[in-house]
């Protein structure tokens, strides 16, 4: 697979197959050329492919351990809406010039990897991209939320709610009147590197809500 295209595999049907044993069997540590002929059944040529693909897709590792959108692959409640990030991810090109690519239509997809890659349409590997994406969509949705890996910034403001929440009840603990509370919290935490951002975040909470 050239790294300068679109993600491919030339047996895209097999891609297919090889996703569908994914849904099946059991998340190994390493997703291997092993696991692949052994424990999915695919121990053909036109297999071997899969795994830079789906490293390209954001479901494996560098080193093939499988990603947290491969778990969620894996969870028929978020199967599709992780394909359809995967896709976005791995088809970034396709991104950046139609935010609609997964709604074109096969000869404007066909036109779009022509204007991307400088090959002839018609070409094998332009069916090749253009069958793989097609493919691929066969097993998302994008009218779903997409799915994001949870990074270190949103690690660490759940764990400064968590520690708020804790000081809150240690201080309804020292009262005279004992209660017992439990929140139930749910934050759909913005896209950014700035910590004053959710720093505000938890200042409004405790004005507002926790220290009613």
């Amino acid at each position: 697979m050239a790294a300068e295209y679109p993600p491919f595999m030339n047996g895209y049907g097999t891609a297919a197959k090889i996703l569908g044993k994914i849904i099946e069997a059991q998340t190994p540590d390493r997703f291997t050329q092993d696991f692949l002929s052994t424990k999915l059944g695919f121990p053909g040529g036109t297999a071997k492919p899969f795994i830079p693909l789906a490293k390209r897709l954001g479901l494996l590792e560098g080193d093939g351990k499988p990603s947290d959108l491969y778990k969620a692959f894996r969870n028929h409640s978020h199967s599709k809406a992780a394909m359809a990030s995967a896709i976005r991810k791995g088809y970034s090109q396709f991104y950046e010039r139609n935010e609609y690519a997964h709604d074109l239509d096969k000869k404007k997809l066909e036109g779009l990897v022509v204007e991307i890659t400088g090959l002839e349409a018609g070409h094998a590997t332009t069916r090749a991209i253009v069958g793989t994406f097609e493919t691929l969509k066969s097993f998302a949705d994008f009218n779903k939320p997409e799915i994001h890996k949870v990074g270190p910034i949103e690690e660490k403001a759940a764990s400064v709610l968590k520690s708020s929440l804790e000081v809150e009840a240690l201080n309804e603990d020292s009262s005279d009147i004992k209660l017992n509370l439990a929140y139930t919290i749910n934050l759909v935490l913005p896209k950014t590197d700035d910590v004053a951002v959710f720093n505000a975040i938890f200042k409004s909470l405790r004005e507002h809500l926790l220290n009613k």
